[in-house]
């Protein structure tokens, strides 16, 4: 059991339904599925694979949130994604036989089902819509990889603030307003696009005074989404 990790339970009810990587599966198949995984809960932050780590498993998010991060030679820890409810990781790693590529870390209390690689693997090659599914999930992981590294490479320091922003509204968006929770420090977004806490202050001061983003206690609130992404479609040249 690693540190962290509540002891498993056998609980009725256990579901892969709201997995869209299964969405193609009979309800027949996804409880068979189902029950192959193992179930595992984990205490917020707790880490739940190790980057460089040898294990092929592959996980789904049942409930909570995880962060998937990276480490740098000298320690310094890099925000890549966060993934909630439905999320999958690990994929990599069963696909290539290769090491972890990053660690993943519970942000919250969460659930995670997990599957051996060659149980996963066996499942993706015997369904072609799920083979389709997995595909599109890793161009998807490909497009948005692309994509920051363009902001990288052609944005100002504030513009890749503003686009990792959108980026983390874009997944909690209901309708022109979203609801970023937990509140990302200055120092996570800083690593993630390559800038200082004091920029990321800075930014977030102005953004605060345009009344685009409002800072409560416990969440970050975006209050105009369609005007953020105009501003960031803007200086990718976009539109």
């Amino acid at each position: 059991m690693r540190p962290g990790e509540r002891p498993e339970r056998r609980e009725s009810g256990r579901t892969l339904d709201a997995v869209p990587l299964f969405a193609s599966l009979s309800p027949d198949s996804r409880a068979r599925l189902a029950a192959a995984c193992s179930w595992h809960r984990f205490n917020a932050h707790e880490t739940i694979i190790d980057q460089a780590d040898e294990g092929r498993d592959v996980y789904f998010v049942v409930s909570g949130k995880v962060r998937v991060v990276v480490y740098s030679l000298s320690g310094r820890e890099l925000s890549f994604s966060d993934l909630g409810p439905g999320g999958c990781f690990g994929e990599l790693a069963a696909i290539d036989g290769r090491p972890r590529s990053a660690a993943v870390v519970a942000l919250a209390d969460t659930m995670v089902a997990g599957l051996s690689g060659s149980q996963f693997l066996q499942v993706v090659s015997e369904t072609p819509p799920l083979a389709v599914a997995m595909l599109t999930h890793l161009a998807g992981l490909v497009r948005r990889s692309t994509e920051r590294i363009v902001d990288l490479s052609t944005l100002a320091a504030n513009n890749r603030v503003h686009a990792e922003v959108l980026r983390l509204a874009g997944l909690e968006r209901r309708g022109n307003e979203a609801v970023i929770r937990p509140i990302p420090t200055h120092s996570e977004i800083a690593g993630r696009v390559s800038t200082t806490r004091e920029t990321v202050a800075r930014v977030f001061g102005d953004l605060g005074r345009m009344g685009l983003v409002e800072r409560r206690s416990d969440r970050l609130v975006i209050r105009d989404f369609a005007r953020l992404q105009a501003m960031v479609t803007e200086v990718r040249g976009d539109g």
